[in-house]
């Protein structure tokens, strides 16, 4: 399900300590920089439910053994999402592991008092769930597509049989939540050394990279997010989000329309200089 170039949730384009860069550069090329298939792994792929998709090569799935793959297929499954349908609610009792084959899903939190966070969003490649997975315990956000989605699930039960069976499997899921702590302290960094602006900016290309359209040599989509929903991800008030578009678009990066984003082709920006 994972591989290829699959884009990891926003880091807000800062430089990381070298330590920290290693670790992490170390972690991603580990699931890229994989030996040439064997005719016994080709075969393997052919079998796989994962085989087709663009992300095996980096799936947590992709190691099982060629005797795994009918406990894999039997608990495997695909699940089309319409804008706004939720994967899971938070306090839900967890299904198994997810991962996204396409679309955009956002992960939040409700709070007591009727309000959310949003906390990040899983683009395609990424695997979702499987914290709540792993400890056996209810789901702590809800997930949701803001566009549509396909998400591939592996159900618990299969999934704990296939990593018993297959230890390269933990050892995936096992990178994939020091990923994750990366990342929170990368956002953490990256709020401290680096201006609301361009991380604002960062997010929004990385979001047109991989979701808008291309026209007219510019890039161009609806946001799937509410400007609260913005400030959410950069921890800054919503009227801050307001005035942080407003410089980008006098700075020519990029056009705003309500939920309309143009990015601004670079030869268009030297043209107008």
């Amino acid at each position: 399900m994972q591989a290829g170039k699959a884009k990891a949730p926003v880091t807000m384009g800062h430089s990381r300590p070298s330590f920290i860069g290693e670790i992490s550069n170390l972690q991603g090329s580990a699931l890229n920089i994989l030996p040439p298939e064997t005719d016994m792994s080709q075969t393997r792929r052919q079998q796989h439910p994962c085989g087709n998709c663009a992300f095996y090569r980096g799936s947590v799935w992709q190691p099982i053994s060629i005797s795994s793959v009918s406990v894999l297929t039997r608990g495997f499954a695909r699940k089309n999402l319409v804008q706004g349908q939720a994967l899971f609610h938070q306090e839900d009792v967890n299904q198994g592991v997810f991962c996204v084959s396409s679309g955009l899903v956002a992960l939040r939190a409700h709070h007591e008092d009727g309000r959310s966070t949003l906390l990040r969003l899983a683009y395609p490649g990424d695997v979702i769930g499987y914290r709540s997975f792993l400890e056996n315990r209810a789901h702590r956000t809800e997930a949701r597509a803001l566009m549509p989605s396909r998400v591939c699930t592996v159900v618990g039960r299969d999934a704990r049989q296939l990593i018993g069976a297959n230890p390269a499997v933990m050892s995936r899921l096992t990178s994939h939540c020091i990923s994750e702590i990366d990342r929170n302290h990368d956002r953490i960094i990256a709020t401290a050394t680096i201006s609301n602006q361009q991380r604002l900016s960062d997010f929004l290309s990385r979001l047109l990279e991989a979701h808008g359209q291309t026209d007219k040599g510019h890039l161009r989509m609806k946001l799937p997010l509410s400007r609260r929903d913005l400030a959410d991800l950069l921890g800054v008030q919503p009227e801050t989000v307001s005035r942080l578009f407003k410089r980008l678009q006098d700075e020519g990066q990029f056009s705003v329309s309500g939920r309309d984003i143009t990015k601004i082709a670079v030869s268009e920006k030297l043209q107008t200089a």
